[in-house]
């Protein structure tokens, strides 16, 4: 939902509305490249192809079926930027569950640096790019984004990505209420997910009701966790 939500209302993000790929044309292109990411292959089928900033995602091109990116022993390029900047690749040696970290190839060094653990982090971490967002608000926010954009709990809990937090942070006007912290999601309960946009402790997350924000945000909230990912994971 969230990945979706990403890509239909983000800016950097123009998916095409052609019906998407059959799952045998993605079939046919993996027995020739090794299996495609979950995410991307999700992209596959429900949009078949776009672009992030202007420029084209590769593709599968049916019938027959061809894939419009290159593959270079383990590195599969998908993305490239304009005017022969540099490249993005599914890094296949770098396999996590069924998702391929994503590393950028710099045109004039070749050198490669991993951007992303998955098509879903790729595509995030470009929306908040475009979005002047910078990495992220803090390095834990900037972390998660480089896997997901946002995560929803089945009790409610939401953790804003990319296409949601300013918004969020302005509706309750955090930046008046409390300058030095950002708003990274809710309870779904009236309550607010706070943490420190700078300062001391960057890694600790507070609830707090998001009718009650206030710059003392640690002395009126409660808090919840010091490791946003591993409670996640473990919730």
């Amino acid at each position: 939902m969230l990945l979706r939500e990403l890509v239909e209302t983000g800016s950097a993000i123009d998916a095409a509305r052609d019906g998407g790929r059959s799952e045998a044309s993605i079939r046919a292109v993996e027995s020739a490249v090794g299996p495609l990411s979950r995410s991307y292959r999700w992209w596959l089928t429900h949009y078949g192809g776009g672009t992030v900033g202007g420029t084209e995602i590769a593709t599968v091109v049916p019938g027959p079926e061809t894939f419009t990116g290159r593959l270079d022993g383990e590195r599969l390029c998908f993305y490239q930027e304009a005017d022969c900047g540099d490249s993005y690749h599914f890094a296949l040696d770098r396999r996590v569950g069924e998702e391929h970290a994503v590393v950028r190839r710099d045109h004039r060094t070749g050198d490669e640096e991993q951007v992303a653990e998955s098509f879903a982090g790729f595509l995030s971490t470009r929306e908040a790019l475009a979005a002047g967002l910078g990495d992220g608000p803090n390095p834990t926010i900037a972390r998660l984004w480089r896997s997901t954009p946002g995560v929803l709990l089945p009790d409610g809990v939401l953790v804003y990505g990319p296409q949601a937090i300013r918004e969020r942070n302005e509706t309750y006007e955090v930046r008046e209420y409390a300058p030095h912290w950002v708003l990274i999601g809710d309870d779904s309960g009236g309550g607010g997910l706070l943490m420190r946009r700078r300062g001391r402790d960057r890694t600790s997350v507070f609830r707090l009701d998001l009718g009650a924000i206030e710059p003392d945000v640690e002395r009126a909230g409660d808090r919840l966790t010091d490791d946003l990912i591993g409670w996640l994971a473990a919730r």
